[in-house]
């Protein structure tokens, strides 16, 4: 899953930056995380068969924002799938809302969903913000999210 989404973010234009793709873990992903109150930070899409929450780990304050993607395999032995997408491999976004979200295509081809982000400037010390695309490709075994 992780090499089909690397090869899908080496087609996307060079406007756009890649996110990170990482398996959920007990740390970014954990219940415990879950921003409050839950009723904003988590929503399902495609009847119920996609669900995004958004986690808050409090620290690094500057990105301590991620986004759970849980969503049906193509061979529904495997059960349901979960992706966490984050803004590189050690920092989160510094904001997420689902809040103003939208979503087009379906999970044959191509669930897309566009959510409100925030980044941090590093260089600057800064805040900017940004629209995060994700797609979830059930036939193809894929989550792969961009940032704008």
């Amino acid at each position: 899953m992780i090499r089909a989404a690397t090869l899908a973010m080496m087609c996307l234009p060079a406007a756009a930056q890649a996110q990170q793709y990482l398996p959920c873990d007990d740390y970014r992903s954990s219940a415990f995380a879950l921003a409050e109150p839950w009723t904003d930070f988590t929503d399902t899409y495609a009847q119920g068969a996609v669900r995004l929450a958004i986690t808050d780990t409090g620290e690094p304050a500057a990105g301590s924002y991620y986004l759970l993607v849980l969503w049906p395999s193509a061979d529904e032995s495997e059960g349901r799938q979960c992706t966490l997408i984050s803004f590189d491999d050690s920092l989160g976004f510094a904001g997420l809302s689902l809040v103003g979200a939208a979503v087009s295509g379906d999970l044959t081809s191509g669930l897309i969903i566009t959510l409100p982000a925030r980044r941090w400037m590093p260089a600057t010390d800064t805040y900017k913000d940004a629209s995060l695309t994700v797609t979830v490709d059930q036939a193809a075994g894929t989550v792969t999210a961009v940032l704008h």
